[in-house]
């Protein structure tokens, strides 16, 4: 956007530009979100910066009235595969804090001088200076949305010492934290605290409107592997293996229409990855707006937009995990899908206690590499492809993170054996956020066009998509929900085993227990 484009959005104040920028103005000296009340300062004043790290690197300190640091994140890290918006998602998980800005910059491919010199080009602030801004903004999150002691929430944010979290909460908001937390809107009581049990946290996640959560919580329903994950109509909980020990979260919709994660956590410092990962699963940094007024334009959508407004693309949890589920999916209905992972679960998953009806932490790629043979059950091929990828997963020769460069993380995985395009590209759009995946060979999709009236062969299906870029995997989950309720799997041409065809007809159906109008019907796990 230009200067000026931008200048006509803080006019306007837009809110569907909120966590893409942020309006700094120098007589003041503070930097707001683009849909602050305040009155609109003179152009002359005003200097844009793509980040809050950027504006605090250049001396710039928090708005009080609409705390720019409660705005939901930017979407262009999705959007973009570049260096700079793959640091941006392995920043939000945490890694500068476990790794340090070498270890980033290793995922990475740079040196850390190199990087911090890309990144200060682009966005105005270093790898440091952008993980600070990100423990602050969990800093604040905290503290108005919890009852948790100071102390608490400076190491929930990922602070080192309670002295570094108060230098940076007052240089950043302009108050102390305590200050911070009495400016919040509703009175203490209003807010859950970690009394139910030691490192229980309740809080909102802040998102873009319209949200489909009637859609992710039936496409959650319909996957949930007992004992793993548990879900309902209304709500979605699972556990997590972190760097602090085994984690658990639950997310469901409040009476006021907003997200709420609660968590319970082995070591506090693991709530800014539980909060990026649980935002990545429920696609709450997308832009609903801008994606459903480009799929809207074309005719042929329009009605499949207004009927399901919001839609999202569910992402993962955990990497490792979904390209597993993925290929345990191949071939086999959802149905099926389930039961194979919930009996690898049960068998090689770790027991855990204190989540609940969550017992089980989903299987290691090392435990399932060395003991997946006596659980997986099917065609041999698809058993040692498991294993191989697996293994290869374990001992570091194939990686598989939210920070990977897109088609190297495609070639890597079309190089495993048993991984076919249709696998790697779910993957990344799944693990990467990816929003604009086409998945052609894709069955229910191939329906689902036919069902709204546009081309359903392959062929033709490529080349009409190509109007809706780069919002291809919306169009794949809007797709995805048109389809009649029961086709055949998509099978991978490199997974196929002998006797099923390029459809992927093997006498199988795929009913979709979570069939609704509203949620979108993935014919994977």
């Amino acid at each position: 956007m230009s200067f000026a484009e931008r200048y006509r959005v803080i006019q306007s104040r837009d809110p569907r530009f909120d966590g893409q920028f942020v309006t700094a103005v120098r007589s003041t000296g503070i930097y707001c979100r683009p849909s602050c009340p305040a009155r609109t300062p003179k152009e002359s004043n005003v200097t844009f910066y793509a980040t809050s790290a950027a504006a605090h690197e250049a001396g710039y300190r928090a708005c009080k009235r609409c705390l720019p640091e409660a705005a939901p994140g930017s979407p262009a890290w999705n959007l973009r595969g570049d260096t700079t918006a793959r640091a941006m998602r392995l920043i939000a998980d945490g890694v500068v804090e476990r790794e340090g800005v070498p270890g980033l910059a290793r995922r990475l491919g740079y040196s850390p001088r190199h990087l911090t010199r890309l990144l200060t080009a682009e966005l105005g602030a270093g790898p440091l200076a952008l993980s600070r801004a990100h423990r602050a903004h969990t800093a604040r999150m905290l503290l108005v949305g919890t009852d948790l002691p100071a102390a608490d929430v400076a190491f929930s944010a990922g602070f080192a010492s309670v002295r570094q979290f108060n230098d940076t909460v007052r240089e950043v908001f302009g108050m102390p934290p305590l200050e911070l937390r009495a400016r919040r809107r509703r009175p203490a009581h209003a807010f859950a605290a970690a009394a139910d049990a030691p490192g229980a946290i309740d809080l909102i996640l802040p998102h873009r409107g319209p949200l489909d959560a009637a859609g992710l919580f039936a496409w959650m329903r319909a996957r949930a592997i007992p004992g793993v994950e548990t879900a309902s109509d209304s709500t979605f909980s699972r556990t997590l293996r972190l760097a602090g020990g085994p984690a658990w979260f639950e997310l469901r919709l409040d009476d006021g229409g907003h997200v709420r994660l609660r968590a319970r956590l082995t070591a506090l410092r693991d709530l800014p990855a539980v909060v990026a990962r649980a935002r990545r699963l429920f696609d709450l940094d997308a832009d609903p707006i801008a994606v459903d007024e480009a799929l809207a334009r074309h005719p042929a959508l329009t009605d499949l937009v207004a009927r399901i407004p919001g839609i999202r693309v569910p992402g993962a949890a955990d990497p490792h995990e979904m390209l597993i589920r993925a290929m345990v999916g191949q071939q086999i209905t959802v149905a099926a899908a389930r039961t194979a992972l919930t009996a690898l679960a049960s068998v090689l998953g770790e027991r855990v206690d204190g989540f609940g009806d969550d017992t089980l932490l989903f299987p290691t790629m090392a435990a399932i590499a060395e003991r997946g043979h006596e659980v997986l059950r099917g065609p041999a091929a698809r058993t040692r492809a498991l294993l191989g990828a697996a293994t290869a997963l374990a001992d570091g020769s194939l990686t598989l993170t939210t920070g990977d460069d897109g088609p190297e993380q495609r070639a890597a995985l079309l190089a495993m054996p048993g991984i076919g395009p249709w696998t790697a590209d779910y993957v990344g759009m799944r693990v990467l956020g990816d929003p604009d995946v086409l998945l052609p060979g894709d069955v229910a999709a191939r329906a689902g066009a036919a069902a709204v009236g546009i081309p359903s062969d392959q062929a033709g299906l490529v080349a009409w998509s190509a109007r809706t870029a780069p919002w291809r995997s919306y169009l794949m989950a809007h797709l995805w929900a048109a389809a009649p309720a029961s086709r055949p799997r998509r099978v991978d041409p490199a997974s196929r085993p002998r006797g099923v065809d390029s459809a992927g007809r093997a006498g199988l159906s795929t009913p979709n227990p979570a069939r609704r109008t509203s949620a979108p019907t993935l014919e994977t796990s």
